[in-house]
């Protein structure tokens, strides 16, 4: 490197924040663990107001958590994904007639989009007719900027179901690990919610702006504090039975 040259930094290789998976994995794990910790407690709570904890009417009501809401997460990820997809999709096709009967009035309509951002008249006509030559990619920045999708970047509905329906399993086993093993008292199963609560949240931090303690902390309340009234409300209710 000769005198006075500059070295270049390396770019900067971004996450993508676009994809069809991360939202509903996250999502899927917290709510598994939350649903079915708070699910559990208040069934203990409800079993000891109306006599003794019954352990297998927890266990039983943990597993039945974890099945319904793992396909429930599933099927709803799958449809609303699917949804949304077929309603670009049909956005695109129509953009795409217009691009085909109506060239010259699109291509004036792409220039004046970068002509907004700064860009001479004549470069900003000159990228958009060379850009038309293309139609996918004429149509893909057209779309991109009317409706921030294109085509081929659409979130893929298998892919949100599936990783919804085991991130959701995974989150929802945790309240039942102690049963596994032979540890039959809710205490366990509390202590081992709260510490997933909590590195749930540490993991968030690790894909987001926020401190590992700050999201571990916030996870942790939210998630005792759905499980403390729905233990207040399963021990209100199974004393009134």
């Amino acid at each position: 490197m000769t005198k006075g040259q500059k070295m270049l930094d390396p770019e900067t290789i971004h996450r993508n924040v676009n994809g069809g998976w991360l939202r509903p994995a996250v999502f899927g794990a917290m709510d598994g663990l939350v649903s079915n910790f708070a699910l559990m407690i208040g069934v203990a709570g409800g079993t000891k107001a109306i006599g003794a904890e019954n352990t297998t009417a927890i266990v039983l009501a943990g597993f039945a958590g974890l099945l319904a809401g793992a396909f429930s997460m599933a099927a709803g990820e799958y449809t609303s994904v699917a949804s949304q997809a077929e309603l670009a999709m049909a956005e695109i096709e129509l953009e795409k007639q217009e691009l085909r009967e109506n060239p010259e009035t699109e291509i004036r309509e792409l220039a004046e989009v970068w002509m907004k951002r700064g860009v001479s008249e004549t470069v900003a006509m000159q990228f958009s007719k060379e850009l038309s030559n293309n139609f996918d990619a004429f149509a893909d920045a057209h779309t991109s900027e009317e409706f921030g999708v294109t085509a081929g970047a659409l979130p893929s509905a298998k892919l949100a179901a599936i990783s919804s329906f085991i991130a959701f399993a995974a989150g929802a086993t945790v309240p039942l690990i102690p049963y596994m093993f032979g540890f039959t008292e809710i205490l366990y199963s509390m202590v081992i919610s709260l510490i997933g609560l909590f590195g749930a949240g540490v993991a968030v931090s690790f894909v987001t702006t926020r401190t590992w303690w700050y999201s571990g902390t916030r996870q942790l309340l939210i998630g005792s504090g759905a499980a403390a009234l729905t233990w207040f409300l399963g021990t209100t209710i199974g004393a009134a039975l």
